[in-house]
């Protein structure tokens, strides 16, 4: 008996086609969140500064 698959080992391409069609959407809608905000941010985490996640 092998081990049971991983919810990673899963392969859906219809699910994942949605999945990716919805977040394409949401970013051509400005929904998504900068490059630059995330960098800054993680920057300051990294430097031991705590900040909230940035938003939309």
């Amino acid at each position: 008996m092998g081990e049971p698959a991983s919810i990673f080992d899963i392969e859906n391409h219809d699910l994942e086609e949605q999945a990716l069609l919805e977040a394409e959407t949401e970013l051509a809608a400005g929904k998504g969140i900068s490059h630059e905000k995330v960098r800054v941010w993680l920057k300051k985490l990294a430097a031991g500064q705590y900040e909230p996640p940035p938003c939309g």
